[in-house]
């Protein structure tokens, strides 16, 4: 049981028979439809912050700390593209996460994400058949730690797991807001015209949310272009990352997992390719 992190006053996931968690799912469901992204807030309590508090601070050390230059896809260059094309347009990527195989069962990130309810609440959240919903199965990358430092923040990207859900755990001083274009590409288009756009500084369609420590995010970044603003102040922003992905064994890229955290596993080179379309990350 979670109640010792989870304010399941607030948030019934153990009781998924109850009305309370039928109108929940109801109000999720109708968020995330309108625009990919739902917010519960203080869905961890401040005695379960605490706790998760601690273990980010014993480990923040640990996060594999880059600073390259990426684009949205975390693909190499392509030579054979216009120079004004998203695929051949760099930033500057200044972040660090805590892999996951630094979090283990025993400590609250994993009790969350492994808790026998969390998975089919959030599966009901997003309507989704069971058969299409399952763990990120990737040992580096399933729960994780970001870790944003001052001055750094997340240049504009998308994901590539299907739904990621993000529990603020603590902001920096100021900055680090979260900023998003909801559906801007699909699993048949990339819609590379209106990623420019974002990208040339058209904020018609960004939506920014400013999370508080506690509060639980469901997003679907995969098709949606999203970035961290910096970071500014001496403490540092942790936000606990729980992954879930559409077709069942699915795992980070080689490129990209080398790129966020550090190293490559041979379960990288094992799964690779393995996913239910051709985006190019």
């Amino acid at each position: 049981m979670i109640h010792d992190l989870v304010d399941l006053g607030r948030y019934p996931i153990d009781c998924p028979d109850s009305r309370a968690y039928e109108r929940l799912i109801g109000d999720l469901r109708r968020e995330l439809d309108q625009d990919g992204c739902a917010v519960l807030p203080g869905f961890i309590h401040p005695e379960g912050l605490a706790q998760l508090l601690k273990e980010a601070d014993a480990v923040a050390d640990r996060a594999h700390r880059s600073f390259n230059r990426t684009n949205a896809y975390f693909s190499q260059d392509d030579p054979r593209l216009d120079l004004n094309h998203p695929i051949r347009r760099f930033y500057d990527r200044s972040n660090a996460f805590v892999p996951a195989d630094n979090f283990p069962k025993s400590g609250p990130l994993r009790r969350i994400y492994e808790f026998e309810g969390f998975l089919p609440f959030i599966r009901d959240g997003l309507d989704e058949p069971e058969d299409r919903f399952f763990r990120y199965d990737d040992p580096l990358a399933d729960v994780i730690v970001n870790v944003v430092e001052e001055g750094q923040g997340f240049p504009w990207h998308f994901d590539t797991n299907n739904y990621t859900v993000t529990l603020a755990i603590q902001n920096g001083e100021t900055g680090g807001a979260f900023e998003y274009v909801p559906n801007l590409r699909s699993a048949e288009d990339e819609n590379f015209s209106s990623v420019a756009s974002v990208l040339d500084g058209n904020r018609a369609l960004v939506r920014t949310l400013e999370l508080q420590p506690g509060d639980l995010q469901i997003f679907k970044g995969r098709y949606a272009l999203h970035r961290v603003a910096p970071v500014q102040g001496a403490r540092s922003r942790y936000v606990g990352i729980f992954s879930f992905v559409e077709a069942e064994g699915m795992c980070g890229g080689v490129e990209r997992t080398r790129q966020l955290y550090g190293r490559v596993l041979p379960h990288h080179h094992q799964r690779l390719g393995l996913r239910k379309d051709q985006l190019l990350d």
